[in-house]
């Protein structure tokens, strides 16, 4: 699995790609800056990119701008964000276009190479990664609003959480020490109370539901 890594520090550069041609990964590219990042994916066609948001010049938000643009011109590119805060608009942005294999990962919570690792594969797989707190932000902007999340009980939101961590209804019924069919009548009742049709794929009911929030 060919990986281009984007992140301006040297040591976690370095250590990103030690990190991951020790669990197999091949680094096709590691570079400093968001121009360069979009030079590397477009020869390379990397089956991934892990991404920190903020990178030089600026360092506000190039790196996620970059990778959103190296979306549009690689449709369904797989996109790791990596960061040390949560950047509500572009992480919006990014989980709302519908194509899935994304992730975002704040860096001072991400404590084993096991971990990050499943990461980078969960989402070069087409899958969704999300760390709760980024989840917890995107959801707590919609709290005490007239949105339709504020229709769904806590339970449903708890639910909803585990969904928009990329968790298939067995695994949030396990996680959350009920039944699989209990799970299954939450899920039925938030797609109802958010006027979303569900759908047998949980990441396009994730990015459903992270869309719908993004345009709240």
């Amino acid at each position: 699995m060919r990986v281009v890594i984007a992140e301006d520090q040297f040591l976690l550069r370095d250590g990103l790609i030690r990190l991951l041609e020790a669990y197999g990964f091949e680094v096709a590219a590691a570079v400093d800056n968001g121009g360069d990042l979009l030079t590397e994916v477009r020869a390379s066609r990397p089956d991934v990119a892990v991404v920190d948001v903020r990178l030089p010049p600026t360092f506000t938000d190039e790196g996620l701008r970059a990778a959103l643009q190296a979306r549009r011109e690689l449709p369904g590119l797989p996109v790791l964000v990596l960061s040390q805060y949560v950047e509500q608009l572009y992480a919006r942005e990014l989980l709302a276009d519908g194509a899935g294999a994304v992730g975002y990962l704040l860096k001072d919570r991400v404590l084993d190479g096991g971990q990050f690792t499943d990461a980078v594969k969960r989402v070069a797989d087409g899958g969704t990664v999300m760390d709760p707190e980024v989840i917890a932000r995107l959801l707590a902007r919609n709290a005490g609003t007239q949105s339709p999340v504020a229709r769904l009980s806590p339970r449903e939101r708890e639910v909803l959480e585990q969904m928009a961590e990329g968790r298939s209804n067995a695994a949030i019924a396990q996680r959350l020490f009920v039944t699989e069919r209990a799970i299954a009548k939450h899920t039925a009742a938030i797609f109802t109370k958010l006027d979303l049709q569900p759908s047998d794929d949980d990441n396009r009911r994730v990015l459903a539901v992270l869309a719908y929030l993004g345009e709240q």
